[in-house]
């Protein structure tokens, strides 16, 4: 003796219902195993200690006629030493603006 598909039906979807459940007769690939799951950005985001204060915002704070003096960050240091190369005039040539510029260096290679 057989339960017809319909009584089958009716029943899966009542106790879909009562355990709080997704009715999916079909079978199809809903995703809900994944949606359930809890979320994962705010673990990560408390992994990561929060950015406090740069460089820049020191020199502001404490920087004045009695203050510390901060040190200089990479690309500060970088800087001071291209001034310093580009004053004695070891520097890296200028960039060519323009195609003429560029053409009137180039010639015939012997």
């Amino acid at each position: 003796m057989a339960v017809p598909r319909a009584r089958v039906l009716d029943l899966i979807k009542v106790q879909c219902k009562v355990f709080n459940h997704t009715f999916n007769p079909e079978g199809l690939r809903l995703g809900n195993k994944i949606l359930r799951q809890r979320l994962k950005g705010p673990v990560i985001a408390e992994y990561y200690p929060r950015k406090m204060s740069t460089l820049k915002d020191l020199r502001k704070a404490f920087s004045g006629p009695d203050g510390f003096e901060v040190p200089m960050d990479d690309h500060e240091e970088w800087e001071e030493k291209h001034k310093i190369i580009k004053a004695r005039g070891k520097g890296a040539p200028k960039k060519k603006r323009t195609a003429e510029e560029s053409k009137k260096f180039k010639g015939k290679k012997k």
